[in-house]
């Protein structure tokens, strides 16, 4: 009784003492509200619908919480954690029951004794981009427009092999689609994807992604084949820098060489000006032409830029306040306002992110 008071009041603070063994299993959360204003005030209060996080106008509501749940031993591991908000309403509307609310699932074995090589099957985060779901994580507070038009989440399984110094990690995934946890019926092609990430230094991280896929049923199905690359550069202790690119093409139609190409550059900046205040500036640029992922039907297609400006404050390590004002402007009048056509969307958001 006596040593599950110590592991439960370790799990609690998260504090080891020396000599004590550290516990197997960690239970962690992760809570993030939103008030989000968009000025071309929508009537229905949703962003545009190339926009999945923070997506609703006008309105306090949950954009991700989380409760999560570790355990790993060193030769097995496995992760749970389930969610709710308006970010799980929007990007699983697709998945049946109670798969809408897996965050997390997955369950893994160390294949070698002598190397970091593992064999992982379930419900992951994307292998594609530098943004997550998790806000807190990220330099901005809401995502970019190829992080927003990529998958957040996959289901499959995953070869990882990692050095010994942790400099260079390659991973090779089995999937079951383009953000999907279930398969689409009708189509019986898996997909796959490759992740190469090299950080020759601890203030450099430079991740090549792709992905290798069918979209469709199987009588019209055509092929997806998708890259990212980013590099995250910490120049020094105050700034940080991230360039990123995707690039992805998709058959016109089956068994035809014609395809339709989506592109996308994104820069950051991030500016810590004191111990508990950081900010950052986004510009990206996102080109659809055809609709592959952001359909339009205007003459052009879709091609926005986009402008982001981000102030943070961390009162304790584990929280933080923020607020963005973000332009897109695009070519093409693909947005509305007053039930008109308009080239411009103008937001602000607001959030609190707490992680324990």
């Amino acid at each position: 009784m006596k040593k599950l008071i110590v592991l439960a009041a370790a799990l609690t603070t998260g504090s080891i003492a020396y000599g004590q063994e550290a516990p197997k299993l960690k239970v962690s959360g992760y809570l993030e509200t939103y008030f989000g204003y968009d000025f071309n005030k929508p009537t229905d209060n949703n962003r545009p619908g190339f926009i999945y996080s923070h997506n609703r106008h006008n309105e306090m509501n949950l954009n991700l919480g989380f409760i999560k749940g570790n355990y790993d031993d060193g030769s097995i591991r496995a992760n749970l954690a389930v969610m709710a908000g308006t970010y799980t309403n929007a990007n699983l509307a697709a998945e049946p029951g109670v798969l809408k609310n897996i965050f997390e699932a997955n369950a893994g074995v160390k294949l070698s004794k002598s190397a970091n090589l593992w064999l992982d099957a379930g419900v992951f985060s994307s292998h594609i981009g530098f943004e997550s779901a998790i806000s807190k994580d990220c330099w901005v507070l809401t995502r970019n427009i190829s992080s927003e038009n990529t998958p957040y989440y996959e289901s499959g399984a995953k070869l990882t092999y990692g050095t010994d110094n942790g400099k260079f990690t390659a991973a090779v995934f089995y999937l079951n689609g383009w953000q999907r946890i279930r398969r689409q019926n009708g189509n019986s092609q898996p997909a796959g994807g490759l992740q190469l990430t090299w950080k020759p230094t601890p203030k450099i991280t430079v991740n090549y992604s792709n992905y290798l896929g069918t979209e469709g049923l199987d009588s019209v199905r055509v092929k997806r084949f998708y890259h990212n690359v980013y590099g995250i550069f910490q120049l020094t202790d105050q700034f940080g820098l991230t360039l990123g690119f995707d690039y992805g093409t998709q058959q016109q139609q089956k068994s035809e060489s014609a395809k339709n190409e989506v592109l996308s550059p994104v820069a950051i900046v991030q500016y810590k000006f004191a111990e508990k205040w950081a900010m950052a500036g986004r510009v990206e640029y996102y080109e659809d032409r055809n609709g592959v992922f952001i359909a339009t039907g205007t003459q052009n297609g879709f091609k926005t830029t986009g402008y982001s400006l981000n102030l943070d404050y961390s009162p304790v390590s584990n929280a933080v306040l923020r607020l963005e004002g973000k332009l897109y402007s695009s070519k093409d009048d693909i947005f509305v306002r007053n039930e008109n056509p308009v080239d411009k969307n103008a937001a602000l958001a607001a959030s609190i992110a707490v992680s324990f």
